[in-house]
Order: structure tokens, then sequence, then C-alpha cells
């Protein structure tokens, strides 16, 4: 009896910590919400607005620099960067995890240890290389860079190797090939993984700020990211109008993470199982 007592309030005060944390941890989230609909006189003065002010909202979509170019950039950037880095990885992956080749665990680890060089060296190579095949200042130089994730293979191999081999073995005595097997078989079973790496992949993408400042010139290319700069006035910021588009921008992660979110838990749950 003591020790199960003892055991609910270990568990109770973890708990309390836990959400004074996450409560410390979106104060900058409603910091962001409160100013969007603050007028220019009560930011940095009050936390809560008088009133609800919608013109910040409203102006950052009709206004001189209207944010609707920069919100259907990185929509197209994210969804077709994150839609093959999740097909490209997985075809990496599976191939890496269920194909038998001479200096197959060699290659993963040169591979694998391309993650230690950090993007920016390969800065000025990208950029001559971009320029030998006409892509720069296109969205294509973001995109096709987007689609080869080390982490992804590294993340989805690991997530085949957890599938038991009897199932893809059975598949090749019923006369299946690789391909079959890819598709119709793994991928199926990969859900959770492949929602989950979607996620973090199209999170990456959609705040990515140094590639689309380098690759990309003309404003009508610019991202999100990119576009917050226009906020930042010659002598002032606008942080009303700053907010105002940052929480407009944060609307497809939430859609994004609420529509993979019962992969997620699908994927927590089997291995909980399998535990």
């Amino acid at each position: 009896m003591f020790r199960t007592t003892k055991t609910r309030s270990v568990k109770l005060s973890v708990t309390i910590l836990m959400l004074i944390a996450g409560l410390f941890m979106i104060v900058p989230f409603l910091w962001m919400l409160s100013t969007s609909f603050q007028t220019p006189s009560e930011v940095f003065r009050q936390w809560l607005p008088s009133k609800l002010d919608w013109t910040s909202h409203k102006r950052i979509w009709t206004g001189n620099y209207s944010f609707l170019p920069y919100y259907l950039n990185s929509l197209k950037i994210a969804v077709i960067g994150t839609a093959g880095a999740v097909f490209m990885s997985a075809f990496a992956a599976y191939g890496f995890a269920r194909t038998e080749f001479k200096g197959r665990n060699t290659l993963f680890m040169v591979y694998l240890s391309m993650m230690m060089i950090p993007p920016q060296v390969v800065f000025v190579p990208k950029f001559i290389l971009f320029n030998w095949f006409h892509i720069y200042n296109t969205h294509w130089a973001l995109i096709l860079p987007a689609m080869f994730s080390i982490f992804g293979v590294f993340m989805l191999r690991q997530f085949f190797h957890s599938i038991p081999k009897e199932i893809t073995e059975s598949a090749f005595l019923d006369g299946a090939g690789h391909f079959r097997i890819f598709f119709k078989l793994v991928l199926p079973l990969a859900k959770p993984a492949l929602a989950t790496f979607a996620i973090i992949d199209f999170s990456w993408q959609w705040n990515d700020y140094e590639n689309a400042l380098v690759f990309l010139q003309s404003p009508k290319l610019y991202t999100i990211p990119l576009g917050l700069q226009n906020f930042v006035l010659e002598n002032n910021v606008d942080y009303n109008g700053m907010m105002a588009a940052s929480s407009a921008a944060i609307i497809p992660m939430i859609l994004i993470f609420l529509l993979g979110q019962k992969y997620i838990i699908q994927g927590v749950s089997s291995s909980a199982v399998k535990g």
C-alpha cells in the first residue's frame, strides 16, 4: 500500500512538472497570437489586447506586401519536396534493409556519415551545379535537394528492420518480386514511420530559411521565411504584421500533424504491444 501511494505521488509530481514546463513552452506561441490582435501601441505594454483587432490579419493578405504568394510558394515547395523525400527515402531504406549485396553495410555507413557535413559547406558546389542545370533562382533549386534525405533513409531503414523477415520471405516464396513487396506489403506496414517522417520533413522544408535566401533572388519566388523580412522596416519592426503572418504560417503545420497523428499513435501502440 505504501509503495502504491509513493508511486502515485511520484507520477503526480512528474505530471505537474511536465505541465508547468509545457505551459512555459507555449508562452511564445500565446504572445504571438496576442500580438497579432493588438494595436501597435499595445505591443510590449500589455499581454492581452484591449479588443480583437483584425487589421493586421487583413493587411497581410490584402496590403502592399500580400502574403499569399509566399504562402503558395512555401506550400508548393514543402508538399512536393516532402512527397519526394518520403518516397525516395523509403525506396532507398528498403534497399538497405531488405536486399542483400556486397558492401551494403559499408555503403550505408558512408552514406550515413554525410550527416556530419554541415549544409553550409555545400552551398558553393550547389550554387555552381544549379547554374549548370539552369535551375538557380527557381523553386527546383529547393525541391530537388530536399527529395534526398539522409535522415529519412536512416529512420525508415531502422523501421523496416523491425518488420519480421518471415513476412517478406513468404512473399518471395509466393513469387512476388521486390517492387511488389515494397509497394503492396512493406509500405502499408510502414505508415506510422512514413507519417512521422513526413511531418518532420515538412516542418524542415516549411521553415527553411538559409536555402531560400541563397538560391532564390526574385521576390515573386520568395517563401514564407523570406516574406517575413518585409515586416522589418528601416527604422522599426512591424510586430503586429509579423505575428499575424507567423500565426497564419503555422496552420499547415497543425493540419499535417492532425492528419498524420493517428498513424503515429498506431506506431506507438504497436511498438508497445511488441515490447
